[in-house]
């Protein structure tokens, strides 16, 4: 008997102690921790102008005033001159705060329950705004976000290119650049009624406006029933345009030294002089525009001079290569950069239209030499720049499509007042 009490005493340890180790050994290397379930905090949006939470602070809107300064602007809001003086100080390499200017908006800050002044924004532009943290006299300068918008336009000539491009609402600077791109291909001053455009561009836009545009993306001229495609294409790693045939618009200089202008006289070897009441050969090209106009060289180079004399006013004359060089008259200022030896860029101003010297009126006098001789600009046939090369055929041929397709889709509009007329 005792036997068997042993035997089922050993037999209940045993049974114990299986259940212990299959019970410690269903996962060894993992331990039986308890679910915590962590709740996610909800996020707060936070109340931001130009990049500053606002919900703790008044804000009080303005528009500077005449003779205005950052210390007459502040005088009610409490600030400490020796801060004013301080943010004057560091603020010359961001942004002179003593270039703060009349009628641009302004912006400051007060914490809600104090008159005193946190913070004091300036826009001096519709793209930028400076911030000035008066608490501890630190400024700083942000960009306002951008978007762009694709706009597509085609209009029918009826009196001239400028105003039927502005009756549809395309600006001045996209004129400009329209006639840049067809100035070698098309004579803007003979054009004819029927005349057809397209163009392709995008807007800026800052804070729901329109501010710029951007460059053009294709553009179409029908001039006299003959079409001229305009095709943007990236070639040697510069993009320019060509035609549906691949040649390209670009020459080694712009068609005119003042954007969009009329011409008031042309190179003429037996012209009477308006001043010295004789006849006396004209070697150049006017162009008549209003005094303070910007000039702009139209073609990359070297300044060989820039000056004053009786007869040429303040001039500029320019060297661009060993065949061609070319002069700007009657300034009414010489760009404050340009003196002999600067090297200038295609476009870049440099000076301004005036009457300085022998001259009757406002207007530039152009004159262009070819190998050392002057000769009438406007009959100068400059050679392209490279067309497509045969490499890029393929690739120039699928932009060819797209864009000539997209052209193809945008429908002519005449000018509103055209259409009113016609009622």
């Amino acid at each position: 008997m005792n036997k068997n009490w042993i035997s089922v005493g050993a037999l209940f340890f045993a049974l114990a102690g299986g259940f212990y180790l299959l019970g410690n050994n269903l996962d060894p290397s993992t331990e039986i921790e308890e679910e915590i379930v962590l709740e996610e905090e909800e996020e707060i949006e936070e109340n931001l102008l130009y990049g500053i939470n606002i919900d703790e602070l008044d804000v009080i809107e303005g528009v500077i005033g005449k003779n205005q300064t950052l210390s007459t602007i502040l005088a009610p809001f409490n600030v400490p001159y020796q801060i004013i003086d301080e943010i004057a100080k560091k603020s010359i390499d961001i942004f002179d705060v003593r270039r703060i200017a009349f009628n641009k908006k302004f912006i400051v800050m007060t914490p809600k329950d104090s008159s005193q002044a946190q913070f004091f924004i300036y826009e001096p532009n519709p793209a930028e705004y400076v911030v000035i943290n008066l608490e501890v006299a630190e400024i700083y300068k942000e960009e306002k976000p951008i978007e762009f918008r694709q706009v597509e336009v085609g209009g029918v000539i009826n009196s001239n290119l400028s105003s039927d491009m502005t009756a549809l609402g395309i600006t001045y600077e996209l004129i400009d650049q329209f006639v840049d791109l067809y100035g070698w291909n098309v004579d803007f001053r003979s054009l004819q009624k029927g005349d057809r455009f397209k163009v392709v561009y995008k807007e800026k836009i800052i804070d729901s406006k329109v501010v710029g545009v951007d460059d053009i993306e294709a553009a179409f001229f029908e001039h006299k029933g003959e079409a001229y495609h305009a095709i943007p294409f990236e070639q040697n790693g510069e993009i320019n345009f060509f035609d549906q045939d691949g040649n390209s618009f670009k020459k080694a200089f712009l068609r005119d030294p003042v954007k969009f202008t009329r011409i008031s006289s042309r190179y003429n070897l037996s012209r009477f002089h308006p001043v010295q009441k004789r006849y006396k050969p004209h070697l150049g090209t006017d162009y008549a525009a209003p005094t303070g106009t910007e000039i702009r060289t139209v073609g990359d180079g070297t300044v060989v001079e820039a000056r004053f004399t009786s007869a040429n006013g303040n001039y500029v004359k320019i060297k661009h290569n060993g065949t061609y060089t070319t002069q700007y008259l009657h300034m009414s200022k010489i760009a404050s950069s340009i003196k002999p030896g600067t090297r200038v860029k295609q476009g870049q101003v440099i000076g301004y239209v005036g009457s300085t010297g022998l001259a009757t009126g406002p207007h530039l006098c152009f004159r262009f030499w070819k190998d050392g001789r002057q000769v009438d600009w406007l009959k100068e046939k400059l050679p392209p720049a490279d067309p497509i090369l045969p490499e890029n055929k393929l690739a120039f041929e699928q932009m060819r499509k797209l864009k000539m397709d997209q052209i193809a889709a945008i429908p002519f509009t005449e000018n509103p007042d055209r259409l009113l007329a016609k009622k």
